[in-house]
């Protein structure tokens, strides 16, 4: 960090590049909450770019009382929740078992299991929607968090597996001469060393499952069971939209996302240095 300091000062240019960038990376948040701020008048015709002439907090009321968001945001939590508590604990089973033990075909199920991350989600939508059916999970929770799971868990698996590979095995064979079963050794060794990687799992599987629209979309018809993303769009008119109001929706939707990344990003950045800080 002190290196970007100085070449900053060194070069007052590269100063001026750095803040365009920041301006514009945050521009577009602060732009939808000025956008949650305005009437349609403002945001389509006198002041669609600046800040609000009046900040019309109505609009927030008018988004939680008037279009059901309390219940597409309970199911939007529930949701998330639900995945990424699933992903984590299979992805870390399933990634240290491949990592340390040893076992026959564990290289088939490892790569089995990567493949499932070059699928794309257009292509097994039919055959997931009959299997939801034939299972009776059709308009329950369970429609939408068992497909999560299984579409993240490949991704998890394989970042699991390569901070596993790094840790060194000293550390279990020493845990074990000290009389450690393996079940101790994993929850009092290896699982704190790989917190970092955890962090970095959930923020990015919360971020996939409460963003996720088509499987939700193709799952889900019960108005009761519905997530954010689905309720944003009744807030569409056949004649006229409250544009004020979906945006403070968009605004009350990113604020989960902001605050499991800010509870997490202190982890996050340990695990670009997890890796030698443990070899070390």
């Amino acid at each position: 960090m002190n290196g970007i300091w100085k070449l900053r000062n060194k070069n007052p240019l590269l100063g001026i590049l750095l803040w365009v960038y920041a301006g514009l990376s945050v521009y577009p948040l602060l732009w939808m909450i000025f956008y949650s701020l305005k009437n349609n008048n403002e945001i389509f015709v006198t002041n669609p770019f600046g800040l609000p002439t009046h900040f019309r907090f109505e609009n927030y009321v008018d988004a939680w009382s008037k279009f059901n968001v309390p219940a597409y945001f309970t199911n939007s939590v529930l949701v998330a929740v639900a995945t990424v508590i699933g992903t984590i604990v299979l992805s870390v089973t399933f990634s240290y078992a491949v990592a340390r033990m040893q076992w026959r075909l564990k290289e088939t199920a490892r790569i089995y299991v990567v493949i499932g991350m070059f699928i794309p989600v257009q292509v097994i939508m039919i055959p997931l929607a009959i299997l939801v059916r034939d299972f009776h999970l059709a308009n329950t929770y369970w429609a939408l968090i068992v497909p999560y799971i299984a579409f993240n868990i490949s991704f998890s698996s394989m970042v699991f597996y390569g901070f596993f590979r790094s840790i060194p095995v000293e550390l279990e064979e020493s845990a074990c001469m000290d009389g450690a079963s393996i079940y101790r050794t994993f929850y009092t060794i290896i699982l704190p060393i790989i917190k970092p990687a955890m962090a970095t799992m959930v923020i990015f599987v919360f971020l996939s499952s409460w963003n996720e629209f088509t499987m939700a979309l193709i799952l889900i018809t019960k108005e009761s069971l519905k997530t954010l993303p689905l309720g944003l769009l009744f807030f569409q008119g056949q004649f006229t939209t409250n544009w004020g109001a979906m945006g403070a929706a968009m605004t009350i939707a990113s604020l989960p996302t902001v605050l499991v990344y800010v509870l997490f990003s202190e982890q996050v950045e340990k695990a670009m240095t997890v890796g030698s800080a443990v070899k070390g």
